[in-house]
């Protein structure tokens, strides 16, 4: 009988993770004893992913408040610098903002609107309309944003962030002044010493600023590079993809995540004979249609992850070719059609050809994360381990 299930994404339930912790025996073990209790096996090319909380927390990746506070001061000796496009959230960038007051005499925070780089609005596109705004050539003061649009509570939290991160900067004992614009630039005639909160787009607001005359221009990328005070810290992505810990502590992006991947892979072959691919992943790339927010608030969705899942999708669309190449077809001759032109489709790109339109070729690991950011949730479903299979199948491999 033919195969009637395609891709499983199962989350697989795990112990606490400490400090110390091997995570890579937890993984494996987990995922072994997942497979023996719900009586399913482990195949080539499965998928497993692990959460980059619990890879953080194995390794004890976290910095206080104090030790952002101290590079902070060490990077901005003058204490007062202009703070731009920060993302809205208690949960990944205030925790960051009490560190970078703190370490800081006078803040200009400049956020963009109507909403920020991941979709937390402060108004919408139709109050904007209503004031008649231009969010790309217009500045707003403070004083003007409350008088055209008063107070607006973000839709999920009911948090005011404007007056959320000013008090922030004033309780770390920082004066604040806040202003709204789009164009990077716009920060420049107030503070010529720039901090970079934005995420994917921080390159480019750095070479902007650095061209339009700024004088010290850093990114959030570049704040707790290496250890201060004994604390952790990420190399590549310094404060970005941290989350609250607690209120004095931030827990960072994992590092150096490759080898970690590579046992777990190792340790799976071990036991079971399979060439199964690891990933650890961050947040999915979606964006939800009622908050508008886009999810995707760390700097990647994978840091790292086996070479089996290097590169993009290349598949066909089955209704493209039952509309088109094999219209005249149907039943048992069109199933037999369809699975021979896939199983003998090209094994280069195929991307740009009509039977391949609406596949979206994101990356592997985009796609998978995604599936595993959407299965594991960020709640207390306890499985921050998730094992996907037949991901890689298709409409020919279905005996």
């Amino acid at each position: 009988m033919s195969r009637m299930i395609g891709t499983v994404s199962r989350g697989v339930r795990a112990p606490i993770i400490r400090e110390g912790d091997n995570l890579a025996e937890i993984v494996a073990s987990s995922v072994l004893a997942a497979a023996e209790s719900e009586g399913f096996s482990l195949h080539d090319r499965d998928v497993v992913a692990v959460t980059e909380a619990v890879v953080a927390r194995s390794q004890g990746n976290y910095a206080s408040v104090d030790d952002i506070a101290a590079d902070v001061r060490a990077k901005f000796p003058g204490g007062e610098f202009g703070l731009i496009f920060p993302i809205l959230s208690r949960n990944r960038f205030a925790i960051c903002l009490r560190g970078i007051a703190r370490g800081a005499k006078k803040i200009t925070l400049m956020l963009s609107y109507p909403s920020d780089e991941v979709g937390n609005h402060l108004v919408s596109l139709d109050q904007l309309d209503e004031k008649g705004i231009n969010p790309w050539t217009d500045v707003l003061t403070e004083e003007r944003y409350r008088a055209l649009f008063g107070e607006n509570k973000h839709t999920f939290t009911g948090v005011d962030y404007v007056q959320y991160y000013k008090d922030l900067c004033a309780g770390e004992g920082a004066e604040a002044e806040i202003i709204f614009a789009n164009d990077c630039r716009a920060i420049l005639n107030n503070q010529k010493n720039v901090l970079v909160c934005d995420i994917h787009t921080r390159e480019r607001s750095k070479r902007l600023l650095k061209a339009a005359g700024a004088e010290i221009v850093l990114g959030l990328d570049e704040l707790m590079t290496a250890p201060v005070n004994g604390s952790g810290c990420n190399e590549r992505y310094g404060l970005l993809g941290s989350n609250k810990a607690t209120e004095e502590k931030v827990k960072l992006f994992p590092r150096n995540c490759e080898p970690f991947v590579l046992e777990v892979q190792a340790r799976l072959k071990q036991a079971t004979g399979k060439q199964v691919e690891v990933m650890v992943y961050g947040d999915g790339a979606f964006k939800d249609p009622v908050g508008k927010i886009w999810e995707l608030a760390d700097p990647v969705v994978s840091p790292a992850y086996t070479g089996g899942l290097e590169g993009t999708p290349n598949e066909v669309k089955l209704k493209y070719l039952a509309d088109n190449n094999f219209s005249q077809l149907s039943g048992d001759a069109l199933k037999a059609a369809i699975t021979e032109y896939i199983a003998n489709k090209p094994k280069e790109s195929l991307v740009g050809r009509m039977e391949t339109q609406g596949t979206t070729p994101r990356r592997l690991t985009d796609l998978l994360g995604s599936l595993s950011d959407l299965t594991t949730g960020s709640g207390d479903k306890g499985t921050p381990i998730v094992l996907i299979q037949g991901y890689f199948d298709n409409y020919a491999d279905a005996e």
